[in-house]
């Protein structure tokens, strides 16, 4: 039987009005240490996204999610924070900020499988 291991998630969330601290989630980010494994998902539902803000710049917002992206599987595209080691790329997208892409406070949990993991808080807390 397969031991569980820790692991560490964060949902990654639009606040196009940072003043109105209104947000819509739009990914997950989850690392887990014992697996090596950091990953997220995400997915811009335009049309929703439009209806929740007009001004919304979807390309914009297109291209920071490809950077958390980037900075999570370590790519050069990444820039500097990319070359960091995976739990200090973690503590870094997920640390708290004041911008359009924010994510939430980060919440523990038990896994088998990252990549299951993963998958299912995507689909209970972004679709």
């Amino acid at each position: 039987m397969q031991d569980r291991h820790l692991f560490e998630y964060a949902v990654i969330r639009v606040v196009p009005r940072v003043e109105r601290e209104e947000f819509m989630n739009v990914g997950v980010i989850m690392y887990c240490n014992k697996q090596k494994f950091l990953k997220m998902m995400y997915k811009i539902d335009a049309d929703r996204l439009t209806a929740f803000s007009k001004d919304l710049d979807i390309a914009e917002l297109e291209e920071n999610l490809l950077s958390f992206q980037r900075i999570c599987s370590g790519s050069k595209e990444g820039g500097p924070i990319a070359l960091l080691d995976a739990a200090s790329r973690f503590r870094w997208l997920t640390a708290t900020r004041s911008t359009v892409v924010q994510s939430s406070k980060v919440h523990p949990g038990f896994c088998l499988d990252g990549e299951d993991t993963l998958t299912r808080l995507y689909n209970q807390l972004v679709l």
